[in-house]
């Protein structure tokens, strides 16, 4: 009864109250008439959560939590990265005659021989056949602005595309030679296909590196970086100019890589690139040699 309900209840009235409720709860001698009532068995009250240990539940998440953590702790350390940044030295477009110093970002990042990361990139090896290798990549073509140079006036830009496409390699140390094919959504909307071998070879904390390629475009790749349309030519005085498919460009590149300490790395690179046939003889191009020079220090975790 509710405090409130008490203060309804007049003190005389208590006791009266209190003698009927006992002789209420007296026993009373049953009567011949009356059936005794059939004994039920008592029912046996089910405790909640029956079985259910807490502590040993708790304990069975903290283990597979920790398990969790630890696997997630050794596979973070399986990856191999390295931070840092530099500059290049590069034509201001494919084709330019003028150089340009770029900022560049110096990121790498390798799980095993399975994932690798830089700034362009990321290579996942899908399937291996004893020293042949085939990988998948995901990445980005950056395009090309009219205001690179002055030189592209008129031409308007080429949008940034996403890149998918895929790798063979065959390696045996220290050779490795691959055969690579890139489909560029967006942008051109082209297809490259680079063919090339790289040498690299370790001696004490310096890694040496050389690398020979040839790249083949197809029509629209093609078109769009070296052609010049009728309406591209009226805007910007160069002569109209159709182009189609086949190979574009021969490159060689050497590098040096220092390890300074244990964490933190320099690199050095030169690539020499020299642009084959139709495409050297584009209105768009000032100068067939395309060499590079890119210096760069990084940070090992």
């Amino acid at each position: 009864m509710r405090n409130a309900d008490l203060t309804c209840i007049r003190p005389f009235s208590i006791v009266p109250a209190m003698m009927i409720a006992i002789l209420s709860l007296a026993p009373r001698p049953a009567r011949a008439d009356e059936a005794a009532p059939p004994e039920t068995a008592p029912r046996e009250t089910a405790e909640p959560m029956s079985g259910w240990d807490f502590d040993t539940a708790s304990a069975d998440l903290r283990s597979t939590v920790s398990e969790q953590l630890t696997f997630a702790n050794q596979r973070l350390a399986e990856w191999k990265v390295i931070l840092g940044g530099g500059a290049m030295i590069a034509p201001k477009y494919e084709g330019s005659n003028e150089l340009d110093v770029q900022p560049i970002p110096f990121f790498a990042a390798s799980f095993g021989e399975w994932v690798k990361v830089d700034p362009r990139a990321v290579s996942i090896s899908l399937y291996e056949l004893g020293n042949l290798r085939f990988s998948g990549q995901v990445g980005y073509d950056r395009g090309r602005k009219e205001d690179d140079s002055d030189k592209l006036r008129g031409l308007g830009d080429i949008d940034v595309g996403a890149v998918v496409g895929g790798t063979v390699q065959f390696g045996t140390d220290p050779f490795d030679f691959y055969a690579s094919f890139s489909q560029i959504i967006g942008g051109s909307d082209g297809i490259e296909v680079t063919f090339g071998g790289d040498f690299a070879q370790t001696i004490d904390r310096f890694r040496l590196s050389a690398g020979l390629s040839t790249t083949w475009a197809d029509g629209d790749y093609m078109q769009t970086f070296f052609g010049v349309t009728p309406e591209q030519s009226a805007r910007s005085g160069l002569p109209a100019y159709s182009i189609g498919a086949g190979f574009k460009r021969v490159d060689l590149d050497l590098a040096v890589t220092y390890a300074v300490s244990e964490h933190w790395v320099v690199r050095g690179q030169v690539g020499l690139g020299y642009l084959l046939g139709d495409v050297a003889d584009s209105p768009i191009v000032q100068e067939e040699f395309q060499p590079s020079v890119t210096f760069a220090v990084g940070y090992r975790f």
